[in-house]
């Protein structure tokens, strides 16, 4: 018997009614007896020549009336598991094609040749990319020059490459490329300088050096220049930074006081900063040096603040001090933060996050403890992938 797909699981299969499991099936989509699929109204032909090998993408066959669907249903399933009543659903974002402004590749020596790219799915082995339609034309630029320099200077063990667009242009970071010699360190002042680099740094193992940054690397956040350490987390389009970021301010409007948990370089807290003071609290030390540089040496009204919220979550009485509490917690969620702020006074708290499941818990111990989730929002940065965000806002 023949059946109709009626969703797009988490990790990108496509579902029936029944609960059967299709790879390479989408929304609408009818699959046979014997597994063909037969493509529906949502189901596209693949933009790229790489998918179904390259493993930067998951669900390129699904229209954008699909897409948007399964943003919204992975954040919607995730509040609906731990019963969670949602106030308003606000519409789904979706970053464009070509707008990813960070990326890992990854690069390898063939003989005389190299190959350069993403890695397939679930492999290690390495997609020569020829095109790709999530990067941003400025990364996708130096696909072809990467690939020759690692050709001709590279050792034989793989390596990544990691790409920024910052404010200056794109930082380029190598790691593992032996840079032995004054014909290879001469090689990559050319490249850098040919391409207009911001920066160029490789690490052989020691650590992060730089061999080329005309002028000191910064990323603008909430119209602060801010210096950008090697690696340092960016959200990774710009389009999502400013909807991630215009959400958080409106969720948090009038508070004078905010605590922005897991600030990174400060991506809300300079956005907030101005009539609101800022207590910005980082782990990473290099993420909260260049945040406590940038509101000193401009005169921002952001206290940077270097703690492991993990480890040492600050407490019930100190979350009471503020008027509004923003997190952004990597992709294991907040645990331990969240019960001091299910246990303090605080009435506001902005909860932005790269993974519905983790932030489903830490919601549910918020409403548990008298907190209402009045807003909720899907958002699709990762585009084609099943990598997807949301913004929330709870108040009690």
């Amino acid at each position: 018997m023949s059946e109709e797909i009626t969703r797009i699981a988490a990790k990108g299969d496509g579902v029936t009614a029944t609960g059967r499991h299709v790879a390479g099936a989408i929304t609408g989509d009818v699959v046979s007896e014997d597994g063909t699929i037969i493509p529906g109204p949502h189901h596209v032909d693949p933009p790229c020549r790489h998918f179904g090998t390259c493993g930067g993408c998951q669900i390129q066959q699904a229209d954008e009336a699909a897409l948007r669907q399964f943003v919204t249903e992975r954040v919607g399933f995730a509040a609906e598991s731990q019963d969670i009543q949602v106030g308003q659903l606000l519409p789904t974002h979706l970053s464009p094609p070509r707008t990813r402004r960070r990326a890992t590749l990854h690069g390898l020596k063939a003989g005389k040749a190299a190959v350069l790219g993403f890695r397939e799915g679930r492999s290690n082995r390495i997609v020569d990319m020829r095109e790709c339609h999530i990067l941003a034309p400025e990364l996708f630029a130096l696909v072809a020059p990467l690939r020759k320099l690692i050709a001709d200077h590279a050792g034989r063990q793989p390596i990544d490459i990691g790409l920024t667009l910052a404010d200056q242009g794109v930082d380029c970071f190598l790691k593992n490329f032996a840079a032995e010699g004054l014909a290879a360190t001469e090689a990559l002042l050319e490249f850098a300088g040919t391409h207009g680099l911001a920066r160029l740094a490789f690490d052989q193992g020691y650590g992060a050096e730089t061999v080329w940054e005309p002028e000191p690397v910064t990323i603008s956040l909430g119209g602060v220049p801010v210096g950008l350490p090697h690696n340092s987390f960016l959200q990774p389009t710009r389009d999502g930074d400013a909807l991630l970021v215009s959400d958080t301010l409106d969720f948090v409007a009038g508070a004078r006081t905010v605590a922005d948990l897991f600030s990174g370089l400060g991506t809300f807290a300079f956005a907030l900063a101005g009539p609101t003071k800022v207590l910005a609290v980082e782990a990473a030390r290099d993420a909260f040096l260049a945040c406590k540089g940038a509101a000193n040496g401009h005169g921002v009204p952001v206290h940077a603040m270097h703690r492991d919220l993990f480890r040492n979550p600050l407490t019930a009485e100190e979350i009471g001090r503020f008027g509004a509490v923003v997190l952004d917690p990597p992709r294991a969620g907040a645990r331990e933060q969240v019960a001091q702020i299910a246990a303090s006074e605080a009435k506001r708290v902005a909860y932005v996050s790269c993974n519905p499941s983790s932030w489903a818990k830490d919601a549910k111990a918020l409403v548990e403890a008298g907190f209402r989730l009045e807003k909720l929002r899907p958002v699709g940065q990762f585009r084609w992938s099943t990598h997807v965000e949301l913004t929330s806002y709870f108040t009690r």
